[in-house]
């Protein structure tokens, strides 16, 4: 009896090697959409000022840090600087405290998919690298020219426009090429930001619905 041949399919296995290429190359775009989303993109040098590692732009060398978080599109960020801000600084200068503020973005989906928040926060952090002793005048500036939420906020060349007449206008290129866009986004994620102002006292965070801004007060009063 003559034995039985064995036959190979190839068919089969050529479909088998094609599935398992695409899955591949399935998993590799996927790979790259993710690193692409949580992707920080460039921060500014580090300096004297600011910690591209903490994303804090730092004034005094008082014993107690007082750190806030904000964003140029909140509104309530805009009354907390109106309220303690003045304060916040005579504190550092009377070496109180060491002041630490930190841009960040939360609030993009309010301002018409033009991401104000990130372009905002990211141009302060072009005028503190190019001249951080300008950033308090600039934020101050963003905040009197504060849009309104669900707008489209202001543009590029009018946040550099801004920069350019508080004395920073060697930050007007980075400003309108968006250069540090991504950070203050990936910032917020990083130190878990869920609404600003948000505000620490030696690294332990504040809630503010509880009343526990008396502390700050307290500390700055």
């Amino acid at each position: 009896m003559a034995a039985a041949k064995s036959s190979t399919n190839w068919f089969a296995i050529g479909i088998s090697i094609a599935v398992v290429v695409v899955l591949v190359a399935l998993g590799g775009v996927v790979v790259w959409l993710n690193n692409q989303a949580t992707d920080a993109g460039p921060a500014p040098k580090s300096s004297d000022t600011f910690n591209a590692e903490t994303g804090a732009v730092s004034f005094g060398d008082g014993k107690d840090t007082v750190a806030v978080y904000l964003d140029f599109m909140c509104p309530i960020c805009n009354s907390f600087e109106q309220q303690y801000g003045e304060q916040l600084e005579k504190a550092v200068d009377d070496g109180k405290i060491t002041l630490e503020y930190h841009p960040i973005a939360i609030l993009d989906h309010y301002s018409q998919g033009t991401e104000y928040s990130s372009r905002s926060a990211a141009a302060a952090l072009c005028v503190v690298e190019e001249a951080p002793d300008k950033y308090l005048d600039y934020a101050k500036a963003l905040f009197e020219n504060q849009p309104a939420e669900n707008s489209t906020g202001l543009t590029n060349e009018q946040l550099a426009q801004y920069a350019s007449e508080v004395g920073a206008d060697k930050a007007a290129s980075c400003i309108t090429e968006g250069t540090y866009k991504k950070y203050p986004a990936a910032q917020a994620k990083k130190h878990q930001i869920k609404g600003t102002p948000t505000v620490e006292i030696n690294g332990e965070r504040l809630d503010l619905q509880a009343g526990e801004l008396s502390q700050l007060e307290k500390l700055i009063g």
